[in-house]
């Protein structure tokens, strides 16, 4: 229900009954929306907590200086050291230093500008200047119309992992600090397909304690076919193909409550002081994954209904013999942005009525770099019709449709309330 003081100040402005219980009406519309938007957002965070060490959230442009950072979690501060203010507004490259890896960054930026994802690790930097191995699960985010907006990059610390690989288990299996704690998802197998290891982080996931989970073998944990399946491949010989060194394997698990799980195993071969092998699975729940990513999809759906409405409008563009922006169309929603008619601002000359003088020199690098073929995002202040500045997020990219080298663009208002929620 909306506040008591805000409902009285609606009957004063409100012209007669009808009129005010309209506007309360739409009022309670907008404040329903915001609170799903806040669940929605909760929910992404609890399970960014479980699964992820950190997250952050970036813009799209990629080249230099590299996309902003818009949005960071708590694990984010904790992992490295930084402050909220310190980071938001900079760009990942604040995490690295002599030892980062510049071919792992070059293939990062390879994947991402052709529109995939990226998994990787290397080695970056906090706040104090010491050293942790980062690895990063990147993910396009995008818009209702199928376009990137911006990058989410789960993140996590295997520096205690990379050392522990560095050393030989021992033929007893004990379990170091660093792998029974750890939130990264461990399951060991014998060669014969019994569970001979396992860390919190697994068993929790499936909701077994340590000394049930060492009575199961793998296929005991796999609901219907799919364990017929798995004891075919251990009890013939075939995990040393299923399982290979370095290599990835589907599956689908089954928890003590009998729900199943989809999830993905990156499979390592260890060999014990003994002289035989252990089966390390490295585990990714895919299932709660796809939860996130529904839930990052669900936010941003959310945060159009809520913005978008009034506070967005798409043009077009092309770039005159003397190098002068020239608007070519508009959206309906220039209008109601901006107060000018459309005939009134295409053509030449309204481009620089539009954009602020201020900002007009980074504008034209801004569209120079998409003639070249690069997307780009920029923030800029525009001029209204009645003299006030508004500032823009205006994302362009070459309008694929026109054969004459014309740009299309979106121009998105930047608001407080906006920004708090990316």
């Amino acid at each position: 229900m909306l506040d008591h003081s805000i409902i009285e100040e609606l009957k004063k402005l409100a012209k007669d009954e009808a009129s005010f219980k309209r506007i309360a009406e739409l009022f309670e519309q907008e404040r329903s929306l915001r609170l799903q938007k806040e669940q929605h957002l909760n929910l992404l965070e609890a399970a960014i907590r479980n699964d992820y060490d950190s997250i952050l959230i970036t813009e799209l442009n990629l080249e230099k200086p590299g996309p902003r950072i818009v949005y960071v979690n708590d694990g984010f501060l904790k992992m490295t050291g930084y402050k909220r203010e310190e980071v938001i507004g900079q760009t990942p490259r604040i995490l690295q230093g002599p030892k980062t890896d510049r071919k792992v960054l070059d293939k990062l930026k390879r994947s991402l500008q052709e529109g995939g994802s990226f998994f990787g690790q290397t080695i970056n930097y906090r706040k104090d200047g010491s050293e942790f191995v980062n690895q990063w699960d990147i993910h396009p985010l995008l818009d209702r119309e199928g376009n990137i907006t911006h990058w989410v990059s789960y993140q996590h610390d295997i520096t205690e992992r990379k050392r522990a690989e560095q050393r030989l288990i021992d033929s007893n299996l004990d379990m170091n600090d660093s792998y029974e704690e750890t939130k990264k998802i461990y399951l060991d197998l014998s060669p014969e397909g019994a569970v001979v290891g396992s860390n919190v982080a697994f068993r929790e996931m499936l909701g077994y304690d340590k000394d049930e989970i060492t009575n199961y073998n793998l296929w005991d944990l796999t609901p219907g076919k799919h364990a017929d399946t798995l004891k075919s491949i251990f009890t013939t010989g075939q995990w040393k193909k299923e399982f290979a060194d370095g290599g990835t394997k589907a599956l689908i698990l089954q928890k003590k409550n009998g729900l199943a799980t989809q999830v993905e195993a990156k499979t390592r071969i260890m060999e014990l002081k003994d002289g035989g092998h252990l089966i390390r699975c490295d585990i990714t729940n895919v299932s709660l994954r796809k939860n996130v990513m529904k839930v990052l999809r669900q936010r941003n759906e959310e945060f159009n209904k809520i913005f978008e409405r009034k506070a967005d409008f798409k043009y077009g563009l092309q770039i005159d013999e003397t190098g002068e922006p020239v608007f070519t169309w508009f959206s309906d929603g220039f209008a109601n942005m901006t107060g000018y008619k459309p005939e009134e601002m295409k053509g030449k000359g309204g481009w620089k009525k539009l954009v602020h003088k201020d900002d007009q020199k980074p504008a034209t690098e801004h569209l120079k770099s998409v003639s070249q073929g690069k997307s780009s995002c920029e923030k800029i202040r525009i001029v209204l019709k009645d003299g006030s500045v508004k500032t823009i997020m205006d994302y362009v990219k070459l309008d694929e449709n026109d054969g004459k080298g014309g740009m299309k663009g979106s121009a998105i208002e930047v608001r407080k309330d906006t920004l708090s929620l990316v």
